[in-house]
């Protein structure tokens, strides 16, 4: 099929030129351009809290698996939890630290034992 058009097409409108100034009249405003800086994130304690019920050995485990310490720091944070009531197991940022935190809940739902995990900002 041809198509044809019935009428011829029209330009299109031109924005009138206009001419550049000849002298400055310090009616133009100038921004410096500043440079950002970002603070960097809040950061996160994630504190494990102590009970009488959860085993000592499953909160190594749990402290090994879920922040990636040895097994000597673990047991030196574990002993810190029963000794002084909590302890501070990682310092991350606050999505990280929320994971953690699920991450420990779940694993001693699943394994029966009420031991709790807090995330707190850091001062």
């Amino acid at each position: 099929m041809i198509f044809m058009a019935s009428k011829t097409p029209t330009p299109a409108p031109v924005a009138p030129r206009t001419r550049p100034k000849e002298a400055d009249d310090g009616g133009d405003v100038v921004l410096e351009r500043r440079t950002q800086k970002t603070k960097p994130p809040q950061m996160y304690q994630v504190v494990m809290l102590n009970d009488d019920y959860t085993p000592m050995e499953f909160v190594v485990v749990v402290i090994q698996e879920f922040f990636n310490k040895d097994r000597e720091t673990a047991t030196q944070i574990m002993l810190k939890i029963h000794l002084d009531g909590k302890a501070i197991c990682g310092v991350y940022s606050r999505d990280v630290a929320a994971t953690k935190v699920d991450q420990v809940q779940e694993a001693a739902r699943q394994a029966g034992h009420p031991l709790q995990c807090v995330s707190e900002p850091v001062e």
